[in-house]
């Protein structure tokens, strides 16, 4: 399963910055295939891998505040690994053939 996520922390005051990188540090010493951009972290595993990741990550940033944001987008799709790029290549190979 591939899971986006985006997880900050609410009444800490701007920036946000150094919860965003205890977050993003949980999901890289994971181990699990990652992909992090300026929106969301992407993260591809099995569910209760992926899911307990989400957890400590947002257990991270709540260190920061009093109350935290976790925005979360799934796809579940039993059977298929590397998705995390392969949906990506698929994608370019498309725009390529176009």
């Amino acid at each position: 399963m591939l899971v986006a996520f985006s997880v900050a922390p609410l009444g800490a005051g701007e920036p946000v910055t150094e919860a965003v990188v205890d977050a993003v540090r949980v999901v890289r010493e994971s181990g699990l295939p990652h992909r992090t951009d300026s929106m969301f972290t992407t993260i591809e595993g099995e569910w209760d891998e992926v899911m307990d990741v989400v957890k400590r990550a947002t257990e991270a940033v709540s260190r920061h505040g009093n109350r935290v944001s976790l925005v979360l987008k799934a796809d579940i799709r039993p059977g298929y690994t590397g998705q995390l790029d392969a949906k990506v290549a698929r994608v370019e190979e498309g725009l390529a053939d176009a």
